[in-house]
């Protein structure tokens, strides 16, 4: 059986505990290869070289950007990776050659970077593209560098492992995404050697055009379409359960056994990635089940994604949502009738690159829910002067969702949940398909809501 297997950075960083619960388990040294593992940067090093994914406070790329001292910015980035490989000595690490590659990993960037810096002085060029390819040579740093160190590691344990860089620092081969992985798994025999991959892909397409920080997912499936994995998993420090333990606490979370592709996909629009859809659908069309595990607990199976699982049983699968959205309502006497009218609403959303999550209309109002982020209260704004009223409340999202909930009762017992907390509904959608039931509420009863939700219709049942 091959797989090919993604580890995220919080686990990346603690890489003791991947060597000893994913990587070694209960393995003998027979069963240790036949696995090609995927590597993201340890965490925090991608928010470091670009900007931070959730508060965006800016990294070296922003120096770059601005004309700064984005040489300085490397330099201080350096010791903060040196640091990083310090804690990773105790369990093989050769301290000494980790830093060599680095700095020359470095070294290359920075001619590179001052290349690009002294042709977009130049005027001749448009600096987008430059500016694109400045932030895929840094974002390649991260991955670099965690998925060397690894095999360095898994090499002075006694475990052979090949170093697969697809980040194409050393060559001007026009490859594609795709062309670059085939050519580098092509000639490689797996029942004998780890590979530790970079989840960093250089190609001539541009693999941060369509999916910026979500391109190690991308590298991971195109990875295991190509090399036609026997299943596609992801390491994480969490399961997938029926809801975010933090909030239900770990008692009233239970892991999710079994779920689809099309349930990963409406946990992805609420920003609940088990994985990117974008980067998913070549496994889901070439029938490559994904498997979530946890790192910190290796014997547990996890949670199987299929294309076509629906679960035996009617029931929730997983509570989910969240409290950083607006709804904004457009309101017009005249719509009534008018065909069309949230065509003009919808090619303004596009022209900002904004995307709703919900969408619920009726005579005169449509009212859609939305990530609550600057371009789209810029949006707002050109919204106003376009039509007759628009009103703007922050709200949050809560779903019930599941692969069997198209019977009489998931939605009575839902809102009865949601009522005997106090809790009123807003706006609700819900489409034929009938997968995932959106309950807007106010913002400050997200948690309640979840809790409300997860108690009633997924505490009690066992996966």
């Amino acid at each position: 059986m091959l797989t090919v297997e993604k580890i995220g950075g919080t686990s990346m960083s603690q890489f003791g505990d991947c060597l000893n619960n994913i990587i070694k388990g209960n393995r003998t040294q027979e069963d240790m290869y036949n696995r090609i593992f995927v590597v993201s940067a340890y965490n925090n090093v991608t928010n470091w070289l670009l900007e931070h994914k959730k508060t965006g406070e800016p990294g070296v790329y922003a120096k770059f950007l601005n004309a700064d001292d984005y040489n300085t910015a490397l330099d201080l980035l350096y010791e903060k990776l040196l640091l990083i490989n310090e804690g990773f000595g105790s369990i093989g690490l050769n301290l000494t050659d980790a830093e060599q590659f680095l700095l020359f990993r470095i070294r290359q960037a920075k001619t590179y970077l001052h290349s690009m810096y002294q042709v977009i002085a130049s005027g001749y060029v448009e600096k987008s593209n430059i500016y694109l390819a400045a932030r895929e040579i840094l974002a390649s740093l991260g991955e670099a560098h965690s998925a060397w160190n690894s095999c360095n590691i898994l090499n002075n344990n006694g475990i052979h492992s090949t170093f697969i860089d697809l980040c194409g620092f050393d060559d001007n081969e026009p490859l594609t995404i795709d062309g670059r992985i085939h050519k580098a798994f092509k000639d490689i025999d797996f029942s004998k050697t780890l590979c530790m991959t970079t989840g960093y892909t250089k190609g001539i397409e541009g693999i941060m055009r369509a999916f910026d920080r979500g391109y190690s997912e991308v590298t991971f499936c195109k990875v295991a379409v190509d090399v036609n994995a026997d299943e596609a998993i992801i390491h994480k420090e969490f399961h997938l359960s029926s809801a975010d333990p933090k909030l239900v606490g770990t008692d009233n979370s239970i892991p999710v056994g079994k779920t689809n592709f099309i349930i990963a996909d409406q946990l992805a629009d609420v920003g609940m990635e088990a994985i990117h859809p974008k980067a998913s659908k070549p496994l889901e069309m070439a029938g490559i089940n994904i498997r979530i595990k946890n790192t910190f607990e290796p014997e547990h199976p996890g949670t199987l994604i299929s294309r076509n699982y629906i679960s035996p049983d009617p029931k929730i699968e997983i509570v989910s949502g969240t409290d950083k959205v607006i709804a904004f309502e457009v309101h017009d006497p005249m719509m009534v009738g008018e065909v069309g009218y949230d065509l003009r609403i919808m090619e303004i959303l596009k022209s900002h690159g904004v995307s709703y999550i919900l969408k619920s209309t009726n005579a005169n109002s449509i009212t859609m829910v939305v990530w609550d982020r600057p371009e789209v209260h810029r949006m707002i704004e050109e919204l106003r002067e376009a039509v007759y009223q628009v009103v703007v409340k922050p709200v949050a999202i809560v779903c019930c969702m599941g692969t069997n909930i198209a019977h009489p009762g998931f939605l009575s017992k839902a809102a009865l949940a949601l009522s005997e907390n106090n809790i009123n509904i807003e706006c609700f959608g819900q489409s034929l398909k009938q997968v995932n039931m959106q309950f807007v509420i106010a913002r400050e009863n997200y948690a309640k809501a979840v809790i409300a939700l997860n108690n009633s219709l997924c505490a009690t049942k066992k996966q």
